[in-house]
């Protein structure tokens, strides 16, 4: 029995749009209902939420086999990282701050075995191989990993379509954020250029036939980047909508906090 297919890989270099949002909630409880919600993917960040390998491994057990595909950001690009990560059962993975082909090319090779990589060879102990129950996964599994790289720096930019020219780089993503920060412009994510070069950025990926990613919540800029051709989508992080949520919630009460009478209701 061979490794699972990746549908979701199949899909995005087939040219759909999918849409996901952040996980950040660090917690499988809060994982499990956004996996309820209807999205295409949701990512489980490694890299700004508190998460370990431990709460990474926890909320994709709670996802896995649902509607929702799993995905998982790295801290960091380290092949132990992400050794580790694919070993829990991860099939896409996306990697920051990646600024040179030469960094991509060690990125592929660190998620494939032998002898297209280095990845260790463990899978009998993992969630991977269904802890040895996929027969075929070591002789299959690299044609299923998708390695979508986070580009978000002008030095990134600069380098793109040496990235995109590295064979086993499936995708590219913009990071909006952080490419407006070396741009000089932090924390302006309405700047016209900032967001010109994220357009131009998804145009020249999508034309290479690789999938371009983006995470945006402003919807004129999420519209922009789907336009731009933009078709792993990533449309909200569950951390702000929970705490959007709650502040909407409050101020709905402000000012008419009243105490509840003694023996009244409560949850």
């Amino acid at each position: 029995m061979p490794a699972p297919v990746n549908t979701l890989k199949q899909r995005l270099l087939a040219g759909e749009v999918l849409h996901g949002i952040w996980l950040g909630m660090a917690d499988p409880y809060a994982a499990e209902i956004a996996g309820g919600a209807g999205f295409d993917w949701l990512l489980i960040d490694g890299e700004h939420a508190p998460n370990d390998l431990r709460s990474i491994s926890a909320q994709f057990a709670v996802l896995r086999g649902g509607p929702s595909t799993p995905i998982v950001r790295v801290p960091i690009g380290d092949p132990v990282l992400i050794k580790q990560v694919l070993d829990i059962g991860a099939q896409t993975l996306l990697v920051p701050m990646v600024d040179s082909a030469e960094q991509a090319a060690t990125l592929v090779r660190a998620t494939r075995y032998p002898p297209e990589g280095f990845r260790g060879v463990g899978s009998a102990l993992a969630r991977a191989s269904e802890f040895n129950a996929i027969a075929d996964y070591v002789a299959t599994a690299n044609a299923q990993i998708c390695l979508i790289v986070q580009v978000e720096s002008l030095k990134g930019l600069a380098a793109l379509d040496d990235i995109l020219a590295v064979e086993g780089v499936d995708g590219v993503f913009i990071g909006p954020a952080d490419l407006a920060a070396d741009m000089g412009l932090l924390g302006a994510g309405d700047d016209t250029a900032m967001r010109e070069a994220v357009y131009d950025a998804l145009r020249r990926i999508r034309a290479a036939g690789r999938i371009a990613g983006f995470l945006a919540t402003e919807p004129d800029f999420i519209e922009g980047c789907k336009a731009a051709g933009g078709n792993f989508a990533g449309v909200g992080i569950d951390v702000i909508s929970f705490a959007n949520g709650l502040r909407g919630l409050a101020a709905r009460f402000d000012g008419a906090k009243g105490i509840i009478p003694k023996g009244g209701n409560r949850p």
